[in-house]
This record gives C-alpha cells, structure tokens and sequence, in this order.
C-alpha cells in the first residue's frame, strides 16, 4: 500500500543543547523510518529560539544534520514580544507555552498571550501549549484578537469537549491528538516512565478523544526523546520518543476498524499540510505493509531515546520503503538519506 510521506507537525530533536538524546541526524532518521518525510520542530532547545541569532543557529544544525524535511517554530517569550513579527515568514509558526512544560518559555501573563497573539501576522500559524481552563483561556484570547489558534496535544474529556464547543460556534480552531494520548492511560506506565506533558489521563478520557476523532484535525507525535537512564531517574524529565511508532499505531487502528485509511491520512499529511501552509513534496511516498504483524521495541530504532512507552506491543503494519524527491531514503529497516540531505521547509504564505 502507498501513501503520501506523512508530516509531524510537532517534534523535540533536542539539538542544540540536549544532543545525548537526540540530534537532528538521529531524530530525522527516526522520522524516515517512521514514515515522516517533514517534520516541524519546537523552539525549546537549549538555548531556546527566540529570535534572529537561535533561529539561525538552529537553522544551519539542520542543514548539517536533517534526513528529511524541516521547519523550524519561534518561540514565544517576555523578551520578544517587538522581535517576532519581522521573523514570522522563515518560521514554521510561533509556539506560545501557557502550562508546565520542558524548558523555561512558560508564559503566565494573559496580557503577554494578548500581546503576542496581535503582534504576530494572522497569516502565519500560532499554536499554543495549553491545558484544561488554560486551554479555555487561550481560545478566548485567540477569538478577541481574530487569530486562527492551533491547539497542541489535546489530552483529556474536558478539552476535547471545548474544543467541539468552540469549532460549532464557529471558532478558528484547529487541534492535535498524540499517538500517547490515544492509546495510553495513566495506569499503563509506571513511575516516571510515565512522566510526559500533558499528562497521561484516565480510560475516559482516551474514550473521549476517539468518541470525538471527526473533530480531531491531525496527529503529532510530540516526540520528546529522554534516555532511559533519564526517565529512570528520581527526577524523571517529561516526554516520549514517538516517530517510530506512530504509524504502525494508527495502521493497527485502521486494521481494527478504530480509524479508515482516509482519516489517517488526513490527519498525518492532508490536513497538516493545510494547517501549516506547507506546499506538496514532489515525487515523496511510503509504502507500507498494513498486514505485517510485529512488535514494537526500542531495539533497532534510530531514536537516542534508547526506550519507547509502546514496548512489547503487538501490531499490524509496518514502513516498508519512503521516497524523499525521488530518491529512496528508507528501505527495509535501514535509512538510507545521509545528514544534510533534508531541506528546509519554504510554506506557502496566505491567509488562514
């Protein structure tokens, strides 16, 4: 079977700062082996991009390292209020963090959400990190100021539920489920394996999330790689390595009649496609084989993470080949794109 190469609007590669867990060579190679031929990073590295200088500098990491596609997101901060604007058109979006995440871009000042939200071009994406009446907060805030929000990682009953509420009062709303959200609970992880933002919910939450999937706009993985030895730790950091798994979830769904071919490929390349403004690969696909039956495990994978919360799962479905611009980049299980082969995402510019 062949699809589209699939898009992950939300990634960590941890590079600069944090290259012990992921670089962008290695994240990249975990995303072609995954399926992924773009992928969209976060702005919480160390140090974080904020402005010209890190935007840059995270740039040229990228041209150095990635496998696939990329695209770089600004982040939203108290000292860059006056430099966002002018930087809007080479980023993939701006990321405004409103709840407790990893790094120290967490914006407690509705006035600054405010201020941020005006000052950044409508025609760019704006997503937020934001939880439960946060999350409420956010939405108000995005509706006052007549921008289109995109929400990360929807977690929980209650958020969805808004969610819905805001899209049939006609709301711009758009929103993303995790691979971790759907298929786990807080009961499946122990101790600070389980460790990850939003947190792991409860059975009716992840009832929730597939009871209202037709309002579920795409899946990102937020993969977050740690080491094991981090997450085994009496401080475990929170996140989960996820590029190498996600497929292979969503094509055991699709198998089990929890999901159709259609929406997976909406929700993984389609629709974040349109979200993101992110013009079509040229000659891209994968092809995969939805009646493989494997079990997932961290050996073999390309992540640094070393570990994956998905251990001993059994699935049907599996990546088989990916074409890149008409060049084979993985095929049966050895990535074969070498670092600086990914380039930079160019998206298209428009309204939203």
């Amino acid at each position: 079977m062949r699809i589209p190469g699939l898009i992950d609007p939300h990634v960590h590669m941890r590079e600069p700062g944090a290259v012990h867990k992921e670089d962008w060579a290695s994240g990249t190679a975990a995303a072609l082996a995954g399926g992924f031929t773009q992928v969209l990073a976060m702005p919480n590295t160390d140090p974080p991009v904020l402005g010209s200088s890190t935007l840059n500098a995270t740039k040229e990491l990228a041209f150095r390292g990635a496998r696939c596609d990329f695209g770089l997101f600004l982040g939203a901060s108290v000292e860059n209020l006056d430099a966002t604007a002018e930087l809007a058109d080479r980023a993939a979006g701006l990321k405004l963090y409103l709840d407790q995440t990893y790094g120290p871009l967490r914006l407690d000042d509705m006035s600054l959400w405010k201020a941020h939200m005006q000052s950044w071009p409508a025609k760019r994406p704006l997503v937020v990190h934001a939880e439960g009446r946060t999350m409420a907060g956010a939405i108000l805030m995005a509706a006052l100021t007549g921008r289109h929000l995109h929400i990360a990682h929807v977690a929980t009953r209650e958020e969805i539920l808004l969610v819905r509420a805001a899209k049939e009062h006609g709301l711009k709303i758009s929103c993303e489920v995790t691979p971790h959200h759907l298929f786990l609970t807080a009961a499946d992880l122990p101790g600070g394996w389980g460790e990850v933002r939003p947190k792991l919910a409860s059975r009716v939450d992840v009832d929730a999330l597939w009871e209202n999937m037709e309002i579920i706009d795409c899946f990102a993985t937020d993969h977050a790689p740690h080491t094991a030895a981090e997450k085994a730790s009496v401080n475990p950091p929170p996140g989960f390595p996820g590029l190498e798994t996600a497929l292979p979830l969503f094509l055991n769904a699709v198998r089990e009649g929890r999901l159709t071919q259609e929406d997976l490929i909406n929700r993984m390349c389609l629709n974040v496609r349109k979200i993101f403004k992110i013009p079509n690969q040229p000659e891209t696909w994968v092809k995969v084989d939805p009646d493989k039956k494997h079990t997932l495990t961290a050996e073999g994978m390309y992540s640094k993470a070393g570990w994956t919360p998905f251990e001993g799962w059994q699935v049907y479905g599996a990546v088989q080949q990916v074409v890149l611009r008409g060049k084979t980049v993985f095929e049966d299980g050895q990535v074969l794109a070498q670092p600086g082969f990914g380039r930079q995402i160019m998206q298209k510019i428009g309204k939203m």
